[in-house]
């Protein structure tokens, strides 16, 4: 190499295309056409979830039912009118979170969710909380519960208190359709979004 060689100017290369980031619209539309397991085969919609984009706290219930699979929505049957009730007396409107589900499609017969199933489903509940950043998850029965705090601990051994998550603050609370089933249960839920609120009020004080 000469020494004028050095100085010649430098070819210019190629710029990489940027890699955009993944977002609630994009991901959602790719979710929309999932085939991983089998229950694509009988679903009527595609439950991805719902609220606001921004939200502070992520409401994951278990999986979609009859009304949400009809309406492509979760929550919108009887156990999410109580949820919306919940979520109101603790001073959160429905838009002020975002609501989802561990797995997007109504299991055959509103069955629990199968473990092949959760695994395929659950990458796009990392990405929604990824996407989201949430301060707070609020696990709503003991599949979702389980599922996320990767643990096989009882309702009364999680529920109660703030749990800790790959940098999540975590609350447990009974099912709104558990609820409906054993009203006894409400009071023990109070309790539980009472100790998230409060929580809340500490962790983002100027939301």
């Amino acid at each position: 190499m000469t020494q004028e060689s050095l100085f010649d100017p430098v070819p210019e290369q190629p710029k990489q295309q940027a890699v955009p980031a993944l977002d609630l619209g994009s991901l959602g539309k790719v979710v929309q056409e999932c085939r991983k397991c089998r229950l694509a085969e009988t679903r009527n919609s595609v439950v991805f979830g719902e609220g606001n984009p921004k939200a502070r706290v992520f409401v994951i219930g278990e999986a979609p039912g009859a009304d949400e699979d009809a309406q492509g929505r979760p929550f919108v049957g009887r156990s999410g009118q109580l949820l919306d009730k919940i979520l109101l007396a603790i001073g959160f409107e429905r838009s002020d979170v975002y609501i989802g589900n561990i797995i997007k499609c109504r299991p055959p017969q509103n069955r629990n969710p199968l473990g092949d199933e959760i695994e395929c489903c659950k990458p796009w509940l990392m990405q929604q909380l990824e996407i989201i950043k949430p301060n707070i998850i609020l696990l709503l029965g003991r599949v979702a519960a389980n599922t996320i705090l990767e643990n096989t601990l009882s309702m009364s051994a999680m529920r109660g208190k703030l749990i800790r998550w790959n940098g999540f603050d975590c609350f447990v609370t009974y099912h709104p359709a558990a609820l409906l089933r054993n009203p006894n249960w409400k009071r023990l839920c109070w309790e539980d979004v009472q100790l998230l609120r409060a929580h809340y009020d500490k962790v983002c004080p100027n939301s």
